[in-house]
């Protein structure tokens, strides 16, 4: 199993050192490989789609329960038959394993896309 699934998001204080690029590396192996890490801008991000927009709002509202379970809320962009989930830890400016974190919960949910 997923070692990122057996862990919770913690509070980051601002002045936290976001992820390097070596630290982002390592991390992003354990995720699907839809997951696009952005060290510089600070991002993970992957687009899903979807058959339909029911499907589309029931997996928002999934990551939603997820996002507010964890205390770590994503950006998303979401259409009739896709959604693009933006993970990014504002308080320090960059990624961390919170970021991570949701997004294997995310996968777990979601494994692959259509």
């Amino acid at each position: 199993m997923n070692d990122l699934l057996q862990q919770h998001c913690q509070p980051l204080e601002k002045g936290t050192p976001p992820l390097d690029a070596a630290a982002v590396a390592k991390l992003l192996p354990q995720l699907d490989q839809d997951w696009r890490a952005d060290v510089e801008q600070g991002t993970l991000v992957r687009e899903i789609r979807f058959k339909n927009y029911y499907q589309t709002i029931a997996f928002v509202n999934a990551l939603a329960w997820i996002a507010n379970q964890e205390d770590h809320h994503p950006d998303l962009e979401v259409s009739y038959n896709r959604c693009t989930v933006h993970f990014s830890t504002h308080s320090i400016g960059g990624l961390s394993l919170n970021d991570f974190i949701c997004a294997a919960r995310l996968d777990a949910l979601r494994p692959g896309s259509d």
